[in-house]
């Protein structure tokens, strides 16, 4: 399996379940199909801007909300095409066969403006949690996708 998918996994393990080692982490990955070596564990959890925070409950790795968007914005600023709305719904055009890793990356974002994805080959719906905030819901996904095509 590839890097990509590889990250998402680390990603999705540690917003479902309290990791507080490498061994844990390399151990869950395991059981999700994927072998890997404690460096590019390491080396991955480097540049998802993973964290260990103590919690309550022990030591637990966290993503760094403010790294992550920084990330994610140059990642699928190149593989979303369009962005239009109407009063209760966001369609996010993508590149042939990238919409459902796109809508992934916006789910991981657990952000409150947004309800849902369902993603496609090349189409994602966004539901907002509430059509008043639609256009707040715009404004973040578009600052998501077009923040790094300005600047390349």
């Amino acid at each position: 399996m590839n890097k990509v998918n590889r990250q998402i996994a680390i990603k999705q393990i540690i917003s479902e379940q309290a990791i507080g080692s490498q061994e844990e982490l390399c151990a869950a990955l395991h059981r999700n199909g994927f072998d890997n070596t404690q460096a590019t564990l390491s080396r991955d959890l480097r540049e998802l801007g993973i964290v260990r925070i103590n919690t309550p409950g022990g030591l637990r790795y966290v993503l760094n909300p403010l790294n992550e968007e920084r990330r994610l914005q140059s990642f699928i600023g190149y593989e979303v095409e369009q962005i239009s709305s109407n009063e209760s719904l966001v369609v996010i055009k993508t590149l042939p066969g990238r919409a459902q890793g796109v809508a992934e990356i916006i789910d991981s974002l657990r952000n409150p403006l947004i309800l849902g994805t369902l993603a496609g080959d090349n189409t994602i719906f966004v539901t907002p949690t509430s059509v008043g905030k639609m256009d707040e819901l715009v404004k973040l996904l578009r600052r998501l996708t077009m923040e790094d095509k300005k600047v390349a």
